[in-house]
């Protein structure tokens, strides 16, 4: 379970430490998460793919397990679009849809074994692998900073430069509080894609911290037991309490996400009068 370093097992920290390691090409602020990218993509190939297949082949007359489960996945995102948005775009359901399927996949590459694909990655020369990419903060941040950039450009597109700058000054306590006005909406502004960033960042990060912290759980019962029967009965049953709970937080950061977006993208799209 542990990975071998220097010819000797890794103490608990060691251990850790290595499993939350990116893949790193470059140093300092032009440092590139490969592993990050790599899922990242892979992860969009599969959503974007399996979809496009269940368009192609999509029958009304017998649709198959899989074209009922998305039809039921898109009916899902579009209500909760219908609920929160009511302006018209083209955009915004289509974006809801691939942000909650995307972070969704995700999220559930933490339910992978956290062995597994870095002991597959060693076979390959690859020391250092981090497979859910919402523990990557630069995954979640870069998502919220791109919903951030959409809620500008709709603010400037529906409200026009001059009324949304115009909106900064007088909402909400009017011309009067103009300076207090602009630092409170830009605190508020500013605040969206951080929180919304670092909230999926911390569920997750702290998701596979523990399911770390039982891998080294399991490996200490091993030391402490010539059978190892207690590692095996322990991480198996602790592992498994986790997991299960673990299943309700991965959809549910998912949803939130997606719901935030749909809501800040409604914001732009509101006009104060």
């Amino acid at each position: 379970m542990a990975v071998e370093n220097a010819g000797h097992a890794p103490s608990g920290s060691e251990y850790i430490l290595h499993h939350l390691t990116n893949l790193t090409q470059g140093e300092g602020t032009s440092a590139l998460h490969l592993d990050s990218v790599f899922f990242s993509v892979l992860l969009a190939v599969l959503f974007v793919g399996s979809f496009a297949l269940v368009a192609r082949k999509a029958s009304v007359t017998k649709p198959g397990k899989f074209q009922l489960f998305v039809e039921v996945l898109v009916d899902f995102v579009d209500t909760q679009v219908r609920d929160s948005f009511q302006g018209t775009s083209k955009l915004v359901a289509p974006l809801a849809l691939t942000i909650f399927c995307w972070v969704l996949l995700f999220n559930f590459m933490d339910l992978v074994p956290v062995d597994l694909l870095p002991k597959a990655g060693e076979a390959f020369g690859i020391h250092y692998m981090k497979v859910v990419p919402s523990t990557d903060l630069n995954i979640t941040l870069g998502m919220s900073l791109t919903v951030f950039l959409l809620c500008m450009f709709y603010s400037v597109k529906i409200k026009g430069a001059w009324g949304f700058a115009k909106e900064l000054l007088t909402h909400p306590f009017g011309p009067w509080m103009a300076p207090f006005n602009l630092l409170l909406n830009f605190i508020e502004h500013l605040a969206r894609p951080v929180s919304l960033g670092l909230r999926l960042y911390g569920n997750l990060y702290a998701g596979e911290m523990i399911f770390l912290l039982l891998a080294v759980l399991g490996g200490s019962f091993a030391l402490a037991s010539v059978t190892g029967i207690g590692a095996v009965i322990g991480q198996l049953i602790l592992g498994t309490v986790w997991g299960l709970f673990h299943i309700l937080v991965i959809p549910l950061q998912a949803f939130i996400f997606m719901v935030l977006t749909i809501v800040y993208l409604a914001q732009a799209h509101e006009t104060h009068h």
